[in-house]
């Protein structure tokens, strides 16, 4: 069993009370837009980083984190993009790996709006976590954490702290 903290959007800013949250973790997924590579390498250097850049990181990130990434953890197959949508308005890069070999966890940002919806299309799970960084309009900054033990995904857990 791993336990997953995931965010995205930290947009260069990333409060301390989420680091205590993801404590227990043994990985994070970082879902695009870091906001600096410093900010990449302080989350790196707390826990094992698995991640991907977005539309506003630059090109130091782009040199270390792809634009998608497909792993697997214990047994369970994970499709990482930024800006990959959500069930009925995937982006076309996601639609595309999706009508192909859907994972059976797919993560994406982007939007700053906490999703996690199951797709019976695809037999996947989608999750957003949101925004954990200051910028932009979402009322609350939120990452998640939850376990994967062999193929099951359970106890999401959210955080969310006031903008």
């Amino acid at each position: 069993m791993k336990i997953i903290g995931l965010l995205s959007d930290t947009h260069n800013s990333l409060d301390e009370k989420f680091f205590n949250f993801f404590e227990d973790c043994d990985e994070i997924w970082h879902a695009g837009d870091f906001g600096s590579l410093a900010l990449a390498d302080k989350l790196s250097n707390f826990k094992f980083l698995r991640g991907v850049y977005g539309n506003i990181d630059d090109y130091k990130t782009r040199l270390i984190y792809p634009e998608t990434q497909r792993f697997t953890v214990e047994k369970c197959d994970v499709f990482m993009i930024h800006i990959g949508g959500y069930p009925g308005k995937y982006s076309l890069k996601a639609k595309k790996v999706l009508e192909e070999k859907p994972p059976k966890i797919f993560v994406c940002g982007h939007s700053h709006i906490l999703k996690v919806i199951y797709d019976k299309k695809y037999d996947c799970l989608t999750i957003n976590p949101g925004a954990a960084g200051w910028y932009g309009q979402q009322a609350k900054r939120t990452v998640l954490k939850f376990k994967i033990s062999e193929n099951e995904i359970k106890d999401l857990e959210i955080c969310e702290l006031p903008r």
